[in-house]
């Protein structure tokens, strides 16, 4: 089947016609993350003849991702996703170049990546990572198509759109207090409805029609089918060029480790565990060595942890871990890890040394 007849019911729209479906044909889209987000990105902007879509993920399918990342089968649960998805994709239209990318993004590669794109879409529910994606889009001047949900509300915005706001306009400090979906709970229809507005501002942008949403955020509840429109200006912030970048991101990162490989520690005074959890999440846990600050309460609480301890941070799913590392690190504790997968990851472990 030619393309013109695989694209033509939107051919036909005069606002696309032959010149948008070549403009689609030669566009090249970055997609970070293969979830919830990415897996209802990636098939409409496959669908649609984008030319060339780049996927970033390091994570395996889960049976947990089912419900919302409607791209992958049960058969698929412990398969790569990237792989998965560009299966996917080239069954849906293997008139598009694919290229899976099973690492995790990061200071080292962000700019390597996005240098070959021309729109990077973030579909990842890390904060840190938001931060890193729109600090490389300004420092390779790319645009950043954001999503983010919040249980049954979702956001959608563009930054960096013809040198428009950026993230850190909108959000000038990190949220420590922002869940992701392990943590705060996520319904399949959400990712969908959002997922689908992002691909829609990619497709606006490549086409050159509409309203792109630089400067405003849309934010979109599905219990009620509320939708509201807020405008944000551009701050006065200094610019990421790369130099910048790599000054800020290449210095030393967080170190993960499995919880696996440090069992035989748990008992060791010279080792402490770091809950940075809620108080009233669950599973609770009880190691001889523990400690329990919530996350938003860690700076004010430091005084609380020993510098010459070795300091393990765990939280549900190991993001909040991460944050609280980064954190300890400004105040020079250096004998710090994050327990990969939180406790999430640690309670099959645990469950034959504490009854959780």
């Amino acid at each position: 089947m030619s393309a013109s007849n695989r694209y033509n019911r939107q051919m036909i729209l005069p606002e696309i016609g032959e010149d948008g479906q070549h403009k689609l044909s030669k566009s090249k889209v970055l997609v970070i993350g293969a979830g919830g987000l990415g897996a209802a990105i990636l098939p409409y902007l496959a669908a649609a003849g984008v030319g060339e879509i780049g996927i970033v993920d390091n994570d395996t399918i889960e049976i947990s991702n089912l419900h919302r990342q409607v791209i992958y089968k049960s058969s698929a649960v412990g398969k790569s996703k990237v792989e998965e998805a560009k299966l996917m994709i080239s069954e849906l239209n293997p008139l598009v170049k694919v290229n899976a990318f099973a690492e995790k993004l990061s200071g080292k590669n962000a700019i390597s990546l996005f240098e070959n794109y021309d729109i990077i879409v973030d579909a990842t529910d890390n904060i840190s990572i938001k931060y890193l994606i729109n600090d490389a889009c300004l420092a390779t001047n790319k645009p950043m198509v954001y999503g983010s949900i919040f249980r049954f509300q979702g956001q959608v915005s563009v930054f960096n759109y013809q040198n428009g706001p950026t993230y850190r306009c909108l959000y000038p400090d990190k949220n420590i207090n922002a869940l992701n979906c392990e943590d705060a709970g996520v319904i399949g229809i959400s990712v969908g409805i959002i997922g689908m507005f992002q691909a829609n501002e990619v497709l606006k942008m490549i086409l050159g029609i509409g309203e792109v949403l630089s400067g405003k955020i849309l934010v979109y509840n599905i219990l009620n089918n509320e939708q509201q429109k807020y405008d944000f200006d551009k701050s006065d912030f200094q610019l990421i060029n790369r130099e910048l970048f790599e000054e800020k991101y290449n210095k030393s990162e967080v170190e993960e480790i499995s919880f696996e490989s440090i069992l035989h520690e748990i008992n060791k005074d010279s080792v402490l565990f770091l809950d940075v959890r809620n108080e009233e999440e669950l599973p609770k846990i009880s190691l001889k060595n523990q400690i329990q600050i919530p996350l938003q309460h860690l700076e004010n609480e430091i005084e609380k942890l020993d510098k010459s301890q070795t300091i393990y941070i765990f939280c549900q799913s190991g993001i909040r871990s991460k944050i609280a590392a980064e954190l300890l690190q400004k105040h020079q504790f250096n004998n710090i890890k994050s327990i990969a997968g939180g406790v999430l990851a640690m309670k099959q472990l645990l469950a034959t040394e504490i009854n959780l």
